[in-house]
């Protein structure tokens, strides 16, 4: 099931989309999928972010090439931070690039929503805890990170609003333990890169999180990104593909301050 979150003419809804047309649901799906019996058509329709203003967690380091290529030793437990709720925005929407930034780069990333939420998930019960799946994009302004990290911190250099595009849809039957994801700047392919590379699998991480935390319907897991990381100037198109979600698609722009 393929379920977007979208602007109509009268509204702002979830819906189930197959061939163009979208069945339009009562409420959120987190819990439950009820459909009104409204259709809407794809093309009459703006897609949003698939959760609006979610908590974003984020795990560093969590494909082994990518940690190879950053010189950092393979994490013996998931590297946590979080992003701010007001990162997040939706397939087509601008990344804006810092007008004090140097070197941002882009991240292609799995993401999980989830959909029913707990304490103590065990890692066999963890994915039926998560609703699907989409794209992400982690964008990142690396010397602010650089500079927070010495001090143990991931929150600004990742925390700029814009910063946590996802989309285009959210995919709940879907294995997420084979899932190739890429990136295009430009058109050109800058990572290709499989979830079996990942350290910690989306279950393991759910189960993790939960130990310490509530997780809640909507919140949003990016699982990390492969290699081939790389800068990103306005002008730029950036493309997050995942076969069997589809494809994120931002232009980057140069932010007004």
């Amino acid at each position: 099931m393929k379920i977007v979150r979208y602007r109509s003419v009268d509204g702002m809804y979830y819906g189930v989309e197959s061939e163009g047309r979208i069945d339009r649901l009562a409420g959120e799906p987190f819990e439950g999928v009820e459909r009104t019996g409204k259709e809407d058509q794809l093309s009459d329709v703006r897609l949003l972010c698939p959760v609006e203003r979610p908590r974003i967690f984020g795990v560093a380091y969590n494909y082994r090439q990518h940690t190879d290529e950053s010189g950092k030793e393979q994490p013996t437990l998931p590297v946590l931070f979080m992003k701010p709720s007001t990162a997040a925005s939706g397939n087509g929407d601008a990344i804006e690039y810092p007008s004090d930034g140097e070197i941002v780069h882009y991240e292609a990333e799995l993401v999980a929503i989830i959909g029913k939420g707990g304490r103590h998930i065990s890692k066999e019960d963890a994915l039926r805890h998560v609703l699907g799946y989409t794209c992400g994009n982690d964008i990142s302004d690396r010397i602010i990170q650089r500079q927070e990290s010495k001090f143990g911190c991931l929150l600004a250099g990742k925390g700029y609003d814009s910063f946590a595009p996802m989309g285009p849809a959210i995919v709940t039957d879907i294995d997420p333990t084979n899932l190739d994801v890429i990136l295009r700047q430009n058109g050109a392919v800058k990572q290709a890169g499989n979830t079996r590379d990942l350290v910690y699998p989306v279950a393991d991480i759910v189960a993790y999180l939960s130990r310490f935390m509530t997780l809640l319907p909507g919140d949003v897991i990016m699982t990390g990104t492969p290699a081939g990381v790389g800068p990103i100037v306005p002008g730029d198109e950036l493309e997050v593909e995942i076969p069997g979600i589809g494809v994120l698609k931002n232009p980057v722009v140069a932010a007004l301050h």
